[in-house]
């Protein structure tokens, strides 16, 4: 039964990995000029479609508005219902079917054409009435569903997503749409304090536990315990960072001296340490402490000490 599952599952997944490699065959000027339509359109962008398209659809809207291009959805069989209203002189249409036939689908595109407005139609047909009723076609053509009886939307709807997929893309880059840019529509969860959230932001949240070279062994150990940031800056007098101390260098110490009450700062941190600017992304300060496989790292402006982030702080934002 195990094997048979694997199998099952081992073909549906090549049978779809065809649809998606076949697309690279329908990557022509007519999908760049469809593309190109899209982004010098001076409306918006409406995706309709009906059943599994229809949901398909949906998160190509759904993608498109989150990387800079305005997108709305329009169900196909409400369109004809009164819907259709939504739709304003500049906007182009995108319709997906498979089949291009359906009724529904042929009431809206003769609705398109009375409008004026330009129509792309993304079809698995293209013979299809909805096929040439468009101006550009995005072909999604397949050999067959991954279903057994060849009839549930499979390999076509992962045929569909994909090259919505690939429009929304060129899109983004044809506008310049940079991660600042998506940060500004995702402000929350984790994926909005990747983009937004600054080493600085959390630095100011935290203590700022910080030395002078002359301190003495006992004052380091007691600010490296009470701050919880498992080290200290040693800084100087005008509060430039001169170097730090972490509680691996207080064991080490340990270690190699008998006598330590004459200990200061100076004997035993580290020169020029691993510093990163405030306004650095937190998922910068992560991928730097990853490279070089440090716990903390120090924020610091123009050799100013600003205060330290630990890895548990990324953790515990969900940076981590």
């Amino acid at each position: 039964m195990t094997n048979s599952i694997k199998g099952i599952a081992q073909r549906t997944l090549e049978i779809e990995l065809e649809a998606i490699q076949s697309l690279s065959n329908f990557i022509d000027d007519n999908f760049e000029q469809a593309v190109k339509a899209i982004q010098a359109c001076n409306g918006r962008f409406i995706v309709s479609g009906i059943g599994k398209s229809s949901i398909i659809a949906q998160k190509i809207v759904a993608t498109c508005n989150s990387t800079g291009t305005p997108s709305i959805f329009l169900h196909a069989a409400e369109a004809i219902h009164g819907d259709s209203g939504m739709i304003t002189p500049n906007d182009i249409v995108l319709i997906i079917s498979k089949s291009g036939e359906s009724p529904e689908i042929k009431n809206l595109v003769q609705l398109v054409k009375q409008f004026g407005n330009v129509l792309i139609g993304m079809v698995g047909n293209t013979e299809s009435y909805l096929a040439k009723e468009s101006t550009w076609v995005l072909n999604t053509t397949v050999q067959k569903e991954a279903c057994s009886n060849n009839l549930a939307p499979t390999s076509s709807t992962t045929a569909q997503i994909v090259m919505g997929d690939l429009v929304a893309m060129c899109l983004m880059e044809l506008n310049h749409f940079k991660a600042i840019d998506f940060a500004k529509f995702h402000p929350g969860g984790n994926l909005g304090k990747r983009l937004t959230l600054t080493v600085g932001q959390i630095a100011n949240a935290n203590t700022k536990p910080a030395v002078s070279l002359t301190t003495n062994l006992k004052e380091v150990i007691l600010t490296i315990s009470k701050n919880r940031l498992g080290a200290t800056a040693v800084v100087d007098a005008d509060n430039k960072v001169a170097g730090i101390i972490t509680d691996g260098d207080i064991r080490r110490m340990l270690e190699q001296h008998t006598t330590i009450q004459n200990l200061t700062a100076a004997d035993i941190y580290h020169q020029a340490p691993i510093t990163i600017a405030p306004d650095a992304l937190a998922v910068d300060g992560l991928a730097l402490m990853e490279q070089k496989d440090i716990s903390q790292i120090i924020v610091a402006a123009g050799n100013q000490f600003i205060g330290m982030i630990h890895m548990h702080d990324l953790m515990r934002e969900g940076i981590l």
